[in-house]
């Protein structure tokens, strides 16, 4: 060997390389060929389990960041799980049914009101496969372990017979009834929706004051006078049916202007906004009364002859605007159906599932969509000199979260599920839940407090069918023997069967029934709320496969679901067994913009995962997933990505220092016990220790942020900025075999495993390539088990003392800093430093048993007491100060000290003494290669 290959002994180059992009799909296939999640699973059989139950994304196109931040944030806490003393195994789902398929269908160019519904249905099947495929790729891209080859589909016959027999217990217990009462109608759907379907978005509606002339007063109220009414849907006036009013309120009946012959009824708190509203002038009071007393009074209709109003007591009339008289319409507000049951009005809904105005609504709306009918509304009104004000008003109105566009409430024959009948069971379910964050169960038991009845029913085709069958007489049939004779049906031919087959060959063999003597059926041609299909994967998977548990563990979702998946899994579950599905829910925030914008393609600031993976890999994904507060919405962009993936360089980077330097070690032999370590390795390796256990601990709460910030402290100040820059002077220069770099490879060696074990859940891509080049007998890290931590009788002292030390070094650090801006030194190495200490100080160095000219990595140290200071040094008021002076000597070629004894030794005349010395044992061929030079 000659001298200058011996000038950088102990540097190794290390093959670990970036490249993630090509790299993670290598790795991808290698634990695809040896079933990596099989064999963990094989190893877990026999452990508590642990089960996160998979909501199921919805099938339709790529995966979206949020659904990244989502299936993440899962493999991770089951990825931990699973070498943490659990059987935890994962099965992906996906919703298949619904609107959204269809109207890809449709766009397709199908028109299923055209086709045959079995051939229609099959079509939406085949693209719902697709993108489940497609879905699935995504998913399995990001790294997440799973199920891939068995999720489950709520597609799947076995899911559908599921489904149907909790409908039946529905029915069982008398919580179904089909009734006509106002529901969310989207018309550009073409169906009733859910309140998990709604959105609510700030319109600009048009408001309208008008009168409505007195017919019967009751002895209060005179014929010539008007009822003043407000109303911010005009369109909705042909199916007007009465007034509400409260019975607690003051009414004023005014006269204004002079005029004596007119007369009109106001809330008396409002007479003065509305007398300003409606430009009246001498405005005059001629009697008030209670609310009360106007009950049952009637009024004409403003434009149907044959039409007249009762006024009804109701409690939801406000004074904050309009009023206090509210046009009522039964078949269009729920309020509205509420009041006129109680009055028995008429439910008349004169518009189409298309949102146009029918023949009912009278010759001038029919045929008219509903917003172009508000103005023919208020030209009927001015043009009857019933007109008193039109203004804009602005309110949040509901919106087909899938279309985008606005819904109208309408009156339909839709079935519904009584969750009134079981409210308070469903409340007390609640409370056995643990809530993350803490704040979801309040969300979610007022969710429930104050949900109304849940409409099941859905005017569609790609969807589980609901088992109603109709009498002759049209008595609806949803008894127990029918209901599990479709699901058994449904459980081996699928649902199509229920559009493929007659109502009587749906029925059970001899099936008679008394309201059909003839022994005909007709069957229901709605399907059920996707919400249904979806809320019973806890019977159709949990219950249906018997290495998951019933209820799961934990249900993880963004928080919108607790309105969708978590409420309508809570209701089916709590009928089925009386309990939630969930143990636990933990929630997650949306994802925006860098600029806090909601996502959206069309202003062009969404970000596809697949742009980051193709760039800059998945394992930067899965950090950033682990760099945010994902309780609460959360911020990404592509210059986010490229934060994170600086983050990543530096774990890489550490990593890569710390295999460089162990690729000679072999734990099975080179090993050192810990009572014979050096005192920095000690110290290191309790701080490791104390490392493990905080990070476990956060992995256990699901404190992800926490657990990022912790890593990227410890890589940085723990590893890059102290040990790992004294360590240079140990690994790169003292003899191969000596203690002291054996010592210190241990602990590099302790890191490197325990980091690989403890990241994986999190860079598994990452952390099965440093694994690969360690010596344990797992052969894939996922395979072994989370570090335990290991306490030493001796820790407490180590704490101590080297705790005072790093702030000793602290103060070193700064001055050296201060020294090098003056252009005093260049490098550290070449500084000489005269420190100054206290007593106690000086114990504490002495404490150490360290080369503290090593540790502040520096080439010449001077300990002298505190009173030696001169008044030129620099004082921390702690008892320390120093002064920094360049080093005398020079520059020994191997490690890089400034000292006196450089060429001391003839044979090395590059080398310093301790280098000269370390060589010549090393390697003493090279003694007289020296010699000859």
């Amino acid at each position: 060997m000659r001298i200058k290959e011996t000038l950088n002994l102990g540097k190794t180059e290390f093959p670990m390389r970036g490249n993630l992009p090509v790299k993670e799909l290598e790795r991808q296939n290698v634990w695809a060929e040896n079933k990596v999640y099989e064999q963990r699973q094989k190893l877990n059989e026999g452990k508590p389990t642990f089960v996160l139950h998979d909501g199921p994304p919805y099938a339709n196109g790529n995966i979206h960041i949020g659904h990244a931040l989502n299936k993440i944030t899962k493999d991770v806490i089951v990825r931990y799980k699973s070498m943490s003393g659990y059987r935890a195994p994962y099965v992906p789902g996906w919703d298949t049914h619904g609107l959204p398929i269809e109207q890809q269908l449709t766009k397709m160019g199908y028109d299923r009101k055209k086709m045959n519904t079995s051939e229609f249905r099959d079509l939406c099947r085949k693209y719902a496969l697709e993108q489940v495929d497609k879905q699935r790729e995504d998913f399995k891209r990001l790294g997440v372990a799973g199920e891939w080859d068995n999720p489950y589909l709520t597609l799947q016959k076995e899911y559908e017979a599921a489904q149907i027999r909790v409908f039946g217990q529905f029915a069982k217990k008398n919580l179904l009834y089909r009734g006509k009462k106002p529901v969310y109608w989207s018309w550009s759907s073409e169906s009733a929706l859910a309140e998990a379907e709604v959105d609510y978005k700030d319109v600009v509606s048009p408001s309208a004051f008008y009168g409505e002339r007195v017919v019967d007063g009751k002895g209060v109220l005179d014929t010539d006078t008007y009822m003043v009414v407000w109303t911010t849907t005009p369109w909705t006036i042909p199916g007007s049916e009465g007034i509400t009013i409260d019975a607690k309120f003051d009414y004023a009946i005014v006269t204004h202007d002079g005029d004596d012959t007119n007369k009109y009824v106001l809330a008396a708190e409002l007479v003065d906004s509305c007398a300003e509203l409606f430009e009246w002038s001498d405005v005059k009071t001629i009697k008030v009364v209670k609310g009360k007393e106007l009950d049952n009074v009637t009024a004409q209709h403003p434009f149907l002859a044959d039409k007249q109003m009762v006024t009804m007591l109701g409690d939801f009339v406000t004074t904050d605007a309009g009023t206090g008289l509210v046009h009522t319409a039964p078949g269009f507000g729920e309020d509205d159906y509420n009041i006129g049951r109680k009055y028995g009005l008429a439910v008349f809904v004169p518009v189409d599932d298309r949102g146009y105005l029918t023949a009912e609504a009278g010759p001038d709306f029919e045929g008219v969509f509903y917003e172009d009918a508000n103005q023919i509304a208020l030209d009927k009104l001015k043009d009857a000199g019933l007109l008193l004000k039109y203004m804009p008003y602005e309110h949040s109105y509901p919106f087909d979260w899938r279309t985008k566009k606005p819904i109208i409430f309408r009156a339909t024959d839709q079935w519904f599920a009584s969750v009134d009948k079981i409210r308070d069971e469903i409340l007390a379910a609640i409370d056995d839940v643990k809530f993350t964050p803490d704040w979801g169960k309040v969300r979610l038991h007022n969710m429930i407090r104050d949900r109304g009845d849940w409409v099941i029913s859905r005017q569609r085709v790609w969807g589980v069918p609901l088992p109603v069958f109709y009498a002759e007489d049209g008595t609806p049939i949803i008894e127990e023997k029918t209901i599990n004779h479709v699901a058994d049906l449904f459980g081996e031919f699928g649902s199509n069967v229920w559009f493929d087959r007659d109502a009587k060959d749906l029925l059970p063999d001899g099936y008679t029934n008394e309201h059909s003597p003839n022994g005909i059926f007709k069957k229901e041609t709605d399907i059920m709320d996707v919400w249904f299909d979806s809320g019973t994967s806890h019977q159709g998977v949990l219950a249906e496969r018997d290495y998951l548990t019933y209820p799961s563990d934990m249900y993880m979702e963004g928080s919108d679901q607790y309105r969708g998946w978590f409420n309508s899994s809570l209701i089916t579950s709590v009928v089925v067994s009386g309990k939630a599905p969930y143990k636990s829910i933990l929630s997650q925030g949306f994802t925006l913009d860098g600029e806090g914008r909601k996502m959206s393609k069309s202003i062009g600031n969404t970000i596809e995962p697949s742009k980051v993976i193709k760039q800059m890999g998945a394992e930067i994904i899965r950090l950033w997933v682990m760099s945010v507060d994902s309780s609460a919405d959360v911020r990404v962009s592509m210059e986010i990505m490229k934060q994170v993936s600086e983050s990543y360089r530096k774990i890489r980077n550490t990593m890569r220092f710390l295999m460089a330097n162990t690729t000679d070690f072999d734990p099975k032999k080179d090993t050192v016990e810990y009572d014979d370590l050096e005192s920095i390795d000690q110290y290191m390796l309790v701080r490791l220790n104390a490392f493990v256990e905080e990070i476990r601990a956060h992995y256990e709460n699901n404190e992800f942020l926490d657990i990022y910030k912790k890593l990227m402290n410890f890589v940085t100040t723990e590893l890059s900025a102290f040990y790992m820059n004294v360590a240079k002077d140990v690994v790169y220069i003292d003899a191969e075999d000596s203690k002291t770099r054996r010592s210190m490879q241990t602990v590099f060696y302790k890191i490197l495993v325990s980091f690989s074990q403890l990241l994986t859940p999190v860079l598994p891509h990452t952390t099965e390539e440093i694994w690969a080049l360690l010596k344990e007998d797992e052969e894939f890290v996922q395979l072994s088990e989370m570090p335990e931590v290991t306490h030493y009788d001796n820790e407490a002292e180590l704490i101590e003392a080297w705790g005072s030390f790093m702030n000793l070094r602290g103060h070193v650090l700064k001055v050296l800093e201060e020294a090098r801006d003056a252009k005093e030194i260049g490098k550290s190495l070449e500084a000489h430093l005269d420190l100054y200490v206290s007593e106690s100080n000086k114990k504490m160095l002495e404490a150490l048993n360290a080369n503290v000219r090593q540790m502040l990595e520096v080439s010449d140290l001077h300990v002298a007491s505190i009173d030696e200071a001169p008044a030129s040094a620099t004082d921390f008021n702690d008892g320390v100060a120093l002064t920094v002076t360049p080093a005398e000597g020079d520059v020994c070629q191997r490690c890089r000290m400034t000292t006196k004894d450089v060429g001391t030794d003839d044979a090395y005349p590059e080398l310093c003494a301790r280098c000269a010395s370390i060589v010549r044992a090393e390697y003493p061929e090279t003694v007289t290669e020296g010699l000859e030079k």
